[in-house]
């Protein structure tokens, strides 16, 4: 049997590929969210309306976040969903980087609302957020409060037909193959208009890019 190389090993460290697949620990990443900024549980816990118990189970992976639960991470860490699936790793700067998402095999993130597709997730340090999105909402109702994060969104309809909306504009309808720039910290949502669930692909920047 083969066993790795040395040269393969510094082919996949070139490529800003892990040697292998981590099973996704949200606990583990909310932890390093708060470290980076030097918070407390007690810290989070006031800026996101969770109980320290809570937040103190979450990172030691005893609990799954609720959707309500990753709602409030998100907007009390001031951070979006990407961010919080795939947290910055710091590195050296790499050139020549490329990453497969072949069909079905982008990191699944089902709410109540959407279920998310990430694509090229295994990709470290990258400065733009790709995913599928699945759009389940048929109502405005449905959503809890607005999405919004940091940053700027490129959106676009694959199948289906969606109503934008968004807090400073009227509601805005698209179907297959319309595109839609916007800033992602205005408060937006999106319903599918469609007989079916609606498909749409986005590419989010990150707040923590560094673009030196």
């Amino acid at each position: 049997m083969s066993t790795p190389t040395d040269k393969d090993a510094a082919v996949r460290i070139a490529s800003g590929r892990k040697p292998f697949v981590e099973p996704l620990k949200l606990g583990e990443r909310v932890k390093q969210i708060r470290l980076s900024h030097h918070w407390t549980l007690e810290d989070v816990s006031q800026r996101t309306g969770l109980a320290r118990s809570t937040l103190s189970k979450i990172e030691n992976e005893q609990i799954s976040p609720t959707f309500t639960a990753v709602q409030k991470l998100i907007h009390g860490l001031n951070i979006d969903l990407p961010q919080l699936l795939s947290p910055p790793k710091r590195q050296s700067g790499t050139l020549g980087r490329r990453d497969l998402t072949r069909v079905g095999d982008g990191k699944s993130h089902p709410t109540p609302t959407y279920e998310h597709e990430l694509l090229s997730w295994q990709l470290a340090q990258k400065r733009m957020i790709p995913f599928k999105t699945r759009v389940r909402a048929r109502s405005f109702d449905d959503f809890p409060d607005w999405v919004r994060h940091d940053g700027e969104e490129f959106l676009m309809v694959l199948a289906g037909s969606i109503l934008l909306y968004s807090e400073f504009y009227e509601p805005l309808p698209l179907s297959d193959g319309d595109s839609i720039y916007f800033d992602s910290d205005m408060g937006h949502a999106l319903v599918s208009t469609s007989e079916e669930d609606a498909i749409v692909l986005s590419v989010c920047t990150r707040n923590d890019s560094d673009p030196s």
